[in-house]
């Protein structure tokens, strides 16, 4: 029965052998090779057939030159993936031999290799319209991918140049960001599989897939994700009132005090931040996998990865402007040993007073350091005051060089580095200064009186009216209350000389005051993403909403929050009104990364009493 169920083996040549068939077609008679040409394009081609041709092919090698570049190309295209084990075996022993005889055919096979890191298409017709997507029902997908990465380590086992036509490659094949998330995680999944078995590739595969995450971050601002959440939670409470009004039965009540979480409550509501959820859990999972050896940490493999990891950094989350959750790669590694954090904070203050780095470049390693000392819950307070007190001395070193010249003035052209470390100082002491008060009260109060806070806020060079406004507040209340400084006189002044600005819209003129001129971020701020959240939110601090005894205890007029969620952070609220009271601090993405010369979100003027 097994023999006449299975398809006859093909045994007849046209024209004789393989070999024959390509000499008579160098000499000009193409009617056999046309014939082989149609019977390889075959689609019901039949795996015997498969076999018996490849195995032909494998002892030809010699024959197919550049000038058969059409022949291998159909080759190529044989659907041997979703065959039997012993094509899928006689294919990769064609490729080998192909590629080792013939290297002129490398970059076609590599192409063709690469190919396969997506789901297969499938086209569905609906209404006369042919809808194509990856098809995400394939039971034999892993399978497939495992097949491709032997296909890739045989051709590079062949020819050790490999790596170098492979790069350009992958970059060619990378899906566009509005592709399915199936796609873009399959693709991003095989590509950090590559690194493993090809690890020259590693930095350079690392910067694609980070630079891709960059663009998909930048295109959905931590507000528009709140907008869709929002939105969408509003649709699905107005669903579920509909639902209990419809079907208000017993069984219904009975569920209603356990709250089931459903499977699509994993999905972020902004398709794009989806994606950035899908491909940052993937990257996630990366760096764990690299760094652990049989569950253990490998500190040889930990210290390579970090490496690539801070080169990338270098090159492409530094230079980029307010992006809200790619930079978390470096939170996450450094979790693992607190060596790493401490050398992530060594390289961002070297950028930081290296005068030969762009100002801004400066200005940025600063929100990184304040940020990455506020946020991390691994950095032990010894660290931080390690780190409070290289960052203060420099300081008072930039106001003994500045503070009598002639650019002894406000100005962030001039002295960006300075109100960005001086910010970074103040959002550290913010977060930070219960652990530094915390067992000893009188020896955390003389370390913070040997910080000599009051010479860098009383400077010239004004740092109190160059800092966002909310991180100002917290600051002088904080400093206040242990009679650190007394910032209010300071700041009453800086809010009577605040300059209103003009712009034009489309609205008409809008008079506002700049309460950014830093135009500076928090890169550090709440992590949005849902499913990759779980990884980063057991090492996070998130911001502690002040209690009624620390508001009495602050003497200062405050307003909390409204909201209840956990995300409702350091930096969330409205602009406050002149009403007396003021809300805890404004959003750092809603306020403060706001370029100073756009008219469009630009932050309100912020005016605030203070107690005289």
């Amino acid at each position: 029965d097994e023999f006449i169920s299975s398809p006859p083996r093909k045994t007849v040549r046209f024209g004789g052998a393989l070999t024959e068939i390509l000499l008579k077609y160098e000499k000009g008679d193409t009617t056999d090779f046309e014939l082989l040409k149609h019977q390889l394009s075959d689609p019901d081609i039949k795996d015997a057939q498969i076999i018996n041709w490849l195995h032909e092919f494998r002892a030809s090698v010699a024959y197919l030159t550049k000038e058969l570049e059409q022949l291998v190309n159909i080759l190529l295209k044989l659907p041997w993936l979703r065959r039997s084990r012993e094509v899928v075996e006689e294919y990769l022993g064609f490729l080998g031999n192909l590629v080792s005889a013939q290297t002129v055919h490398l970059r076609p096979c590599l192409r063709m290799i690469v190919s396969q890191f997506v789901p297969p298409r499938i086209t569905i017709r609906e209404d006369d319209v042919d809808i194509s997507d990856s098809d995400d029902d394939d039971e034999n997908i892993s399978e497939n991918f495992d097949t491709c990465h032997r296909a890739l380590q045989t051709v590079a086992g062949y020819v050790p140049s490999t790596p170098q036509f492979l790069m350009p490659i992958l970059v060619e094949f990378f899906p566009f960001i509005n592709k399915s998330e199936r796609t873009l995680e399959c693709y991003v999944h095989n590509l950090l599989r590559v690194t493993v078995y090809l690890p020259t590739l590693r930095l350079q595969i690392l910067e694609l897939i980070i630079e891709k995450l960059l663009k998909l971050d930048v295109s959905t601002p931590q507000q528009d994700i709140e907008d869709a959440e929002e939105a969408a939670n509003n649709c699905a409470r107005e669903e579920k009132s509909t639902e209990e009004g419809l079907f208000d039965m017993e069984e219904d009540e009975d569920r209603k005090g356990n709250k089931v979480v459903a499977p699509s409550m994993e999905r972020m509501a902004h398709p794009l931040a989806e994606r950035l959820d899908i491909l940052m859990t993937i990257l996630f999972s990366y760096i764990k996998d690299i760094c652990h050896v049989d569950g253990k940490l490998d500190i040889s493999n930990t210290k390579d990865l970090y490496r690539d990891l801070v080169s990338v950094f270098d090159k492409l989350i530094l230079p980029t402007h307010a992006s809200c959750h790619v930079q978390y790669f470096m939170f996450y590694i450094c979790s693992f040993k607190l060596g790493l954090a401490e050398a992530f904070l060594d390289h961002l203050w070297k950028k930081l007073q290296d005068p030969n780095n762009p100002s801004v470049i400066r200005q940025t390693a600063g929100s990184y350091i304040g940020s990455f000392l506020a946020r991390a819950k691994f950095i032990p307070i010894v660290t931080v005051k390690a780190c409070l007190d290289l960052l203060v001395n420099w300081l008072h070193k930039y106001i003994d060089n500045q503070d009598t010249g002639a650019n002894a003035y406000c100005d962030v052209a001039l002295h960006g580095p300075f109100y960005s470390t001086c910010q970074a100082v103040f959002y550290t002491l913010i977060f930070r200064h219960k652990q530094l008060l915390d067992g000893n009260l009188r020896k955390g109060l003389s370390y913070l009186q040997s910080l000599n806070f009051e010479r860098i806020v009383m400077c010239q060079l004004n740092p109190l009216k160059i800092c966002i406004p909310s991180v100002v507040n917290l600051f002088a209340a904080i400093t206040r209350k242990y009679q650190l400084v007394f910032c209010y006189t300071i700041i009453e002044r800086n809010n009577r000389q605040f300059i209103p600005v003009v712009r034009s819209g489309t609205g008409g003129d809008l008079v506002q005051t700049c309460t950014n001129p830093l135009d500076s971020f928090f890169p550090f701020d709440p992590y949005l993403l849902k499913r990759s959240k779980k990884t980063i939110d057991p090492m996070y601090q998130f911001w502690e909403e002040l209690s009624a005894e620390d508001l009495e205890n602050l003497q200062k007029p405050i307003k909390k929050g409204t909201s209840e969620d956990e995300d409702d952070d350091f930096l969330k609220g409205e602009t406050p009104q002149n009403d007396g009271v003021v809300e805890i601090a404004p959003n750092s993405y809603e306020s403060n990364t706001r370029s100073p010369v756009s008219s469009i979100g630009s932050p309100a003027d912020c005016y605030v009493p203070y107690p005289l």
